[in-house]
C-alpha cells in the first residue's frame, strides 16, 4: 500500500497560488528559497513514503493496547517516532528561541499533508504537541517555557489538550475539573478528561498535558475556566524527571478508525492531587486553549485533504490494474482496465479535483497565517488575519466532510474489493470519519462561520473575498480559451449564489438565528466549493499562460485546466442549489415539534 508524496502539485500551489516568494520576503523568512523548499519537500516525501506509509495498515490492524494504565503503540511506532524527531520534523515551524527552525507555516503545512496522508494515526501525536507548544509560547510564563518547550519542540516530550469531560461534550462551560492552590504556587488538579488523543503512550518519557479546570473561587460558565500544565512526570529544576504525577490513563476507547492512535480517559488527582501549574492568568483558560484549538482545527482540516490524497492514489492505482468488462461502444475488443469506464473516470475526477481544490485552499490559508504573524505592515497583518479567521472553519469543516466523501468514493471505485479490509481502501474511510468531529463538529464550525465570522462584522471580510473571486471570473469570461471561459462563467454563477447567502445571513441572523442556523452547514459546504473552485480557476489561468509560453511540462498544465473545468461542471454547479437551502430551507427543518422526531 505504497504512497507517493504529490510534490509537483505542492510546488505548483506553493509557488503560483500561495505566493511562496512573498512569504520568503517576510521578516524571519529571508533564507527560504524555492531550492530549499524543494529539498525539504523531497526529504519529507521520502520519510512519508519510506517510514510512515509502510506501518499505516499494520498499525491499524494491530492497534494501540491498554494494560493496567500502560498504553503500548503498534510495532514500528517507536522507531518511526525516533526517525521523526531525529529528522527535525517536530520543530519545523517552532520558534528558534527554544530550538525550533522557525520555517513558515505554509512549508510545515505541506510537509504535514504528506505525513498525514502516509499515516494519519501516527501524526495525531505531533499535531497535538504542536498545539500545546503554540499555547505555551504565547501564554506561558518564561519559567514554564524554559521548563517544557525545549523538549517538546525537540520531540523528546509530547503534549496533549484536555478539554472535555463525560458530562460536558462540546459544552465546555460544563467543565467540572478543579484546581486547588498550594503554598508553593502550584495547584492540585482533580477530575476526569475524555477523548484525550495520545494521553498515554510509550513513544516518549514524558507527556505534557494542558488541562482546563476551575479554581475554588471561579465564576460559573466559560469565564471561570483556567488552564494548567500537568506533566506525566514532574520536572526538577535541573530539567531531569522527578516523581510520577497523579495522572493515570484508566482506559482507551475502541473506535471506528485511527486504531493505532490511543484515545484515552485520564484521571487526575485520584491519589491526592495532580501537580499543575497555571498558564497565564486565572479564568482565561478557554481563551488560551482556543489558541491551541484554532491551530488544531486548521490541522484537522488538513487531515481531510491528506486522506483524500491517499484514497485517490489507491483508487487510481487499482483502476489502472483491475481488468473488468469491455470498453463502452467497442464491440469485440479485449477486456479493459476499469479506468476505461466512464463512471470510474467520473469518480476518480471527483476525487482528484476535490483533493486539488482542498490543497490549494489549505496552502493559501497557511500563507495567510504567515503573513498575519510575520508581516511588518499592521494593515497587511490585520487583513490576512481576517481572511484566516474566516477560512479556518471552512478548511476544518469543508475539507473533513469532503475527505469522507472522497474516501467513500475510493471504496466505490474498488467495488466489492473496497469493502474488504485487506485492500486498505476501507481504512481511509474509517480514519477520515473522525476528522469531521474532532475539535468541534461541522455544525459547530458552520455556526462559528455564520455568526462570529460573517454576521458579527456585517460580512465585511467575506465580501472582500467575493470581490476578488468576481474579478477573476470576469477576467476568465473574456478569455479566448473555451475551457477558461466555461470556468469563469461557472465561478461567476457560484459567487453570485454565495453572495446571496451572505446577504441573507447578515440581514436575518439577529432577527431569526434559528432559521439562519438551519442553513449553516449547507452554507459552509457552498463556500468551501466556491473558494476551492476559485483556487482551481486561478491555477487554470496560470496553466494556460504556461502552455502559451511553450512550457516543457505541457501534460501537467493541461491536466490543471481539465481538472478545474471538471470541478466547475460537477462541483461549482451545486452552489445555486445549496444557496436555495440556505435562504429557503428553514421552514421544513423547524416545522415539527421536538416530540415528533
Amino acid at each position: 500500500m505504497s504512497f507517493t508524496a504529490p510534490i509537483r502539485d505542492m510546488q505548483f500551489v506553493l509557488n503560483e497560488l500561495a505566493g511562496l516568494q512573498e512569504v520568503a520576503q517576510l521578516p524571519g523568512c529571508e533564507e527560504v528559497s524555492s531550492d530549499l523548499v524543494s529539498a525539504i519537500l523531497e526529504e519529507g516525501g521520502k520519510f512519508a513514503s519510506g517510514v510512515l506509509a509502510p506501518i499505516n495498515h499494520s498499525g491499524d490492524q494491530e492497534g494501540a493496547h491498554w494494560n493496567n494504565g500502560v498504553v503500548t503503540t503498534p510495532s514500528g511506532w517507536k522507531e518511526a517516532y525516533k526517525g521523526f524527531t531525529d529528522g527535525g520534523w517536530s520543530s519545523i515551524s517552532c520558534r528558534q528561541e527554544f530550538g525550533g527552525q522557525a520555517l513558515p507555516v505554509v512549508i510545515a503545512t505541506a510537509i504535514n499533508e504528506m505525513f498525514k496522508s502516509a499515516n494519519m494515526a501516527f501524526c495525531l501525536c505531533p499535531m497535538l504537541t504542536q498545539g500545546a507548544i503554540e499555547a505555551l509560547e504565547l501564554c506561558g510564563s518564561h519559567e514554564l517555557k524554559e521548563r517544557f518547550l525545549p523538549r517538546m519542540i525537540s520531540g523528546e516530550w509530547t503534549g496533549t489538550m484536555n478539554l472535555t469531560e463525560p458530562q460536558a461534550g462540546s459544552d465546555l462551560s460544563a467543565v467540572r475539573s478543579r484546581a486547588v492552590p498550594q503554598a508553593d504556587g502550584s495547584y492540585h488538579v482533580f477530575g476526569q478528561k475524555i477523548f484525550i488523543t495520545y494521553g498515554e503512550h510509550d513513544l516518549t518519557e514524558n507527556i505534557v498535558h494542558l488541562v482546563l479546570a476551575r479554581l475554588p473561587d471561579a465564576p460559573e460558565g466559560v469565564k471561570g475556566i483556567s488552564l494548567f500544565v500537568v506533566p506525566k512526570f514532574l520536572v526538577n529544576k535541573d530539567g531531569s524527571l522527578g516523581a510520577r504525577n497523579d495522572v493515570q490513563c484508566v482506559s482507551i476507547e475502541h473506535k471506528l478508525g485511527i486504531h493505532a492512535s490511543p484515545t484515552c480517559v485520564l484521571a487526575f488527582g485520584d491519589k491526592g492531587g495532580a501537580t499543575g501549574y497555571l498558564v497565564g492568568e486565572a479564568n482565561r483558560g478557554l481563551e488560551y486553549m482556543f489558541i491551541m484549538m484554532n491551530l488544531a482545527r486548521f490541522n484537522v482540516g488538513l487531515e481531510g485533504l491528506s486522506i483524500s490524497e491517499r484514497a485517490y492514489q489507491k483508487a487510481a492505482s487499482y483502476a489502472r490494474d483491475r481488468i473488468q468488462g469491455f470498453e463502452a461502444g467497442v464491440r469485440g475488443g479485449p477486456r479493459v482496465p476499469i479506468i476505461a469506464h466512464s463512471d470510474i473516470r467520473r469518480m476518480l475526477m471527483l476525487m482528484r479535483s476535490n483533493t486539488e481544490a482542498m490543497r490549494a485552499l489549505v496552502l493559501v490559508v497557511a500563507a495567510g497565517i504567515d503573513k498575519a504573524q510575520r508581516s511588518s505592515d499592521p494593515e497587511q497583518r490585520a487583513r490576512n488575519q481576517a481572511f484566516v479567521d474566516l477560512m479556518i472553519p471552512v478548511v476544518k469543516g469543508w475539507c473533513t466532510e469532503t475527505g469522507i466523501e472522497v474516501a467513500s468514493l475510493g471504496i466505490q471505485v474498488h467495488g466489492g474489493m473496497g469493502f474488504i479490509e485487506e485492500t486498505g481502501a476501507a481504512q481511509y474511510l474509517r480514519d477520515a470519519r473522525i476528522a469531521a468531529i474532532y475539535e468541534g463538529t461541522t455544525g459547530i464550525q458552520a455556526n462559528d462561520l455564520i455568526g462570529r465570522k460573517i454576521a458579527r462584522e456585517g460580512g465585511a471580510t467575506v465580501k472582500a473575498v467575493v470581490g476578488m473571486m468576481r474579478k477573476l471570473a470576469l477576467e476568465l469570461e473574456t478569455e479566448s480559451d473555451a475551457d477558461l471561459k466555461r470556468i469563469g462563467a461557472a465561478l461567476a454563477r457560484a459567487v453570485a449564489a454565495m453572495e446571496r447567502c451572505v446577504d441573507y445571513i447578515v440581514a436575518n441572523y439577529a432577527k431569526d438565528i434559528k432559521a439562519v442556523s438551519v442553513g449553516a452547514v449547507p452554507f459552509l459546504k457552498l463556500i468551501g466549493i466556491v473558494v476551492g473552485g476559485w483556487q482551481l480557476a486561478r491555477g487554470a489561468s496560470i496553466a494556460q499562460r504556461k502552455l502559451a509560453q511553450g512550457d516543457s511540462e505541457a501534460a501537467f498544465y493541461k491536466a490543471k485546466i481539465v481538472t478545474a473545468r471538471f470541478f466547475a461542471d460537477h462541483m461549482m454547479s451545486q452552489a445555486e442549489g445549496l444557496a436555495q437551502i440556505v435562504t429557503e430551507g428553514a421552514a421544513g427543518a423547524l416545522a415539527l415539534d421536538q416530540e415528533a422526531f
